[in-house]
């Protein structure tokens, strides 16, 4: 978990990272809705991604998530960045690895900010660049018993 404080006065100067994980734990969605809650906000935003059952056109059944050694400092390191965004006052996210079944959640965020425009694209655009830049590969097992390597979530 990672966090940074917020500056005195009458508004946030900084963001706040209220907590990012990667972790082969179940993720918990309201966790991460607590660890951005601040009197300042006026809006908060969370986003669980959730593994479907199919991927284009075919029947999946589970996912298998595997991480570099560096995944949890890039998920830090993303966080970070989008928390020194002018309005954000403190943003969450989480990747699960490991065996995932249908219904689990994969990833997990969310974003606070003053107002409801800072906090949807504060959370967009943590979903986004940690989908982008964390170092995860994905293997998918469909129905028919084969498997698909993804080279990034």
């Amino acid at each position: 978990m990672t966090a940074t404080g917020r500056g005195a006065g009458p508004g946030p100067s900084a963001g706040r990272v209220g907590l990012t994980r990667v972790t082969s734990d179940p993720l918990d969605p309201a966790e991460h809705y607590a660890a951005v809650q601040d009197p300042a906000a006026g809006a908060t935003v969370s986003f669980s991604g959730v593994v479907r059952d199919h991927d284009h056109g075919r029947d999946v059944t589970e996912l298998d998530y595997s991480e570099h050694p560096t995944a949890a400092a890039v998920v830090a390191q993303v966080a970070a960045e989008i928390a020194a965004r002018p309005g954000v006052i403190a943003v969450a996210v989480s990747h699960r690895v490991g065996l995932l079944r249908v219904g689990d959640i994969a990833l997990t965020a969310a974003a606070s900010a003053a107002h409801r425009r800072e906090a949807f694209a504060a959370c967009t655009d943590l979903v986004d660049e940690v989908k982008r830049r964390l170092p995860v590969w994905k293997r998918q097992v469909f129905t028919d018993g084969t498997d698909e390597w993804v080279g990034s979530a």
